[in-house]
C-alpha cells in the first residue's frame, strides 16, 4: 500500500467537494427505495448521529488505488473537527466551526474553505436529517451492520457520502466519501470514543510553523 496522495487526502472527509465546479442547476438526487423496516432504521441511525455531540477516535484512511493513511480524529458538533495525520502525511486539518483549513507541514501551503462546503457538513451541521436537503440515496442491511448512501438533495453531482453503521449496539464504524470525479476514500475508526470532552483549543486554527507541535 502507497502513502495517499495529497489529491486523496483532499478528497477525504473534510475537504473534496469544494474544489470542484459544481454546475448552476443538477438534477436532485435519486431517492431509494426504503421498506417499512428500512425507514425505521434510517430514523435509528438519524437519531443515533444526532446524540454524537463529540467523538474522538484513531482512524485508517484508504483509498481506491491502494493508497493509505492513519492519525486521529477529533469532532465537536456543532461544526468543529481536527484531523492530525501520522507521518510521514504532513498533513493538518481543522474545522473552527465556520471554516476548514488544510495544511500541508511539507509544502508549507495553506488552504481554506468554507466548512458548510465540504463532506464534513453532513456530520458537522447543527441537527442531521436524513429527509429534505439530504436524501438517502442507497440502503443495504448486512449481518450485523448498516451501509446508508446519501446525497445533497439539489446537488448531488457534489459527490456523496456513505455511513457504516454496526447494529448491535448502534455505532458509527466507517465513512466513504466518493467526489464529483468519483474518486472514493474510505475512513474507518478504531477504537472510537464518543461523548468524551476535547480541550476547545483543539479546533482553534493557529498558523503552523516549521517544528510546531501539531
Amino acid at each position: 500500500m502507497t502513502q495517499l496522495s495529497r489529491r486523496s487526502l483532499l478528497a477525504s472527509l473534510a475537504a473534496a467537494t469544494a474544489f470542484a465546479a459544481v454546475p448552476a442547476r443538477a438534477a436532485q438526487a435519486p431517492a431509494a427505495r426504503l421498506s417499512s423496516q428500512d425507514q425505521g432504521d434510517v430514523l435509528q441511525v438519524q437519531r443515533y448521529l444526532n446524540d454524537i455531540r463529540s467523538l474522538q477516535s484513531r482512524f485508517q484512511q484508504f483509498t481506491q488505488d491502494g493508497g493509505v493513511s492513519s492519525g486521529t480524529i477529533y469532532l465537536q458538533r456543532p461544526g468543529k473537527m481536527r484531523i492530525v495525520y501520522d507521518p510521514p502525511t504532513p498533513v493538518l486539518i481543522v474545522s473552527d466551526g465556520s471554516d476548514v483549513f488544510y495544511w500541508d507541514k511539507q509544502l508549507q501551503q495553506l488552504q481554506q474553505i468554507g466548512v458548510e462546503d465540504t463532506p464534513a457538513w453532513f456530520l458537522l451541521r447543527p441537527e442531521i436529517k436524513l429527509t429534505g436537503d439530504v436524501t438517502v440515496t442507497g440502503f443495504r442491511r448486512e449481518p450485523g451492520v448498516l451501509r446508508i448512501a446519501m446525497a445533497e438533495t439539489a446537488h448531488p453531482d457534489r459527490g456523496n457520502l456513505t455511513v457504516v453503521m454496526s447494529e448491535r449496539p448502534l455505532e458509527l464504524r466507517q465513512w466513504t466519501v466518493i467526489d464529483p470525479q468519483q474518486k472514493q476514500v474510505t475512513v474507518m475508526l478504531e477504537d472510537p470514543h464518543y461523548g468524551v470532552t476535547l480541550n476547545p483549543d483543539l479546533f482553534v486554527w493557529i498558523r503552523q510553523t516549521p517544528g510546531a507541535v501539531q
